[in-house]
């Protein structure tokens, strides 16, 4: 999804634009009918917005997507999972757990009981539901008889506890928006037996024009809002006109900030292979020792390159960001973080940006106590008050909400809860 393929750091460029099939498999080891209970019950449409800062449609003043707010509900904003990434925020909203319980803990990062890397342009990873942890909403549905859907959402096209979606499809950021709209509706217009009650659609028009201009350039930004605007103004209307119960949720992974090009630091200067792996996510590096026992004397000499430089250094347990203690395995031993408005990046992607005359990026990754980093939470349907406003919200207590409306049990090992949501629902 990203323009720029070339960087590390790209958010959902993630799936990797990489042989796609623009129809749809239908998954022959998954639900394929609804169960009875199932065909009286209202529908959830979950869209995801990427890099859609929780300030922009204050604004630009989208009109459709403002309509849809003003008559449903809205959080002041989202806040993401730490850290802000693509990956680790869309499974967190997926699954209702923070990273450290669904083992998606970056775009990309080490796993030591599997000896292997996880990124998100690796298509054998992105697509093994072994490294996937949690219950995803779509596989909740199915264990309970549901049909369900989905155009792009992450881990959608992994076999997680062997189930992917009824209907699903191979990320392909080139698919356009009214190709992905249109197959929804398809969706919708299926036999009540057929029709999937649980879709998710993915969109990533914010996020590639705020990694390219960075999120104050009102210009470019407000084009492209207002072209993503009017697609999910033909949803809103196409959906409606349907004349079934669909609830419509639109969230954000995270929010975005201005990064100059002179404030990248380059990854290779904290580099030591002999020593230890270094898994690069810009707004957080990852350090996995070759020996535990080096741990101090590692610390330290990392620690000693502060000095000067815009990064601090620290065991993983304690890092600032998390929410909960980090104990996944796949974090490492010791975080790297730069200060804010500080990025790392490869040598090779700094001179890019040099010999291309760019300036200014735009990037995430931070600290969710950074109001930047936050995305959005609107709501709209027959589930939901109408011109209801909550305070900020954390992501992962989404997912109840989703079994709430669709009648279906809440996992035991969900990290979100109800109650920190229940208020936008009608009784």
């Amino acid at each position: 999804m990203k323009n720029f393929c070339f960087f590390p750091i790209i958010g959902m460029a993630f799936l990797s634009c990489c042989a796609c099939n623009k129809h749809y498999h239908e998954n022959a080891t998954n639900i394929t009918t609804n169960a009875t209970k199932h065909l009286s019950k209202p529908y959830v449409i979950l869209i995801s917005l990427d890099g859609f800062r929780w300030d922009y449609t204050e604004r630009f003043q989208p009109p459709n997507l403002s309509t849809f707010i003003a008559e449903g509900v809205q959080a002041e904003s989202l806040i993401p999972c730490f850290p802000s990434k693509t990956f680790p925020n869309h499974y967190s909203i997926a699954t209702g757990m923070y990273p450290d319980h669904h083992g998606i803990v970056s775009n990309s990062f080490f796993n030591p009981d599997k000896n292997a890397i996880y990124k998100i342009r690796d298509r054998e990873k992105v697509e093994d539901g072994t490294w996937y942890g949690g219950t995803p909403i779509w596989v909740q549905a199915a264990k309970a008889g549901m049909v369900t859907a989905s155009y792009f959402f992450v881990g959608s096209e992994a076999d997680v506890q062997g189930i992917r979606p009824t209907y699903y499809h191979r990320y392909d950021g080139s698919v356009p928006n009214d190709t992905r709209v249109s197959q929804v509706m398809e969706w919708l217009n299926m036999p009540d037996e057929k029709r999937p009650h649980m879709i998710t659609l993915y969109f990533s028009d914010m996020d590639d024009v705020g990694h390219k201009v960075g999120p104050n350039d009102d210009d470019p930004l407000k084009k492209k809002l207002m072209t993503l605007d009017s697609t999910l103004g033909r949803l809103f209307d196409e959906t409606k006109a349907t004349g079934l119960p669909i609830n419509i949720i639109i969230v954000s992974d995270h929010g975005m900030i201005e990064i100059p090009v002179n404030q990248y630091m380059p990854v290779e200067s904290i580099e030591n292979d002999e020593v230890y792996k270094t898994v690069n996510n810009g707004a957080i590096v990852h350090i996995y020792l070759n020996q535990k026992d080096d741990l101090e004397t590692v610390l330290t000499e990392l620690k000693n390159k502060e000095t000067g430089n815009h990064f601090k250094v620290y065991k993983t347990k304690d890092t600032p960001g998390f929410e909960i203690v980090p104990n996944n395995k796949s974090w490492g031993d010791i975080q790297i973080i730069p200060d804010e408005g500080w990025f790392f990046t490869y040598q090779r992607s700094l001179a890019f940006y040099h010999s291309s005359g760019i300036e200014i990026t735009g990037q995430h990754g931070f600290d969710p106590n950074f109001k930047k980093m936050h995305g959005v939470f609107y709501a709209n349907g027959p589930a939901f008050k109408n011109g209801y406003v909550t305070p900020p919200i954390k992501n992962i207590h989404i997912y109840p909400m989703i079994c709430e409306i669709l009648g279906l049990e809440i996992p035991d090992d969900v990290d979100g809860k109800l109650v920190e949501i229940e208020g936008v629902l009608k009784k």
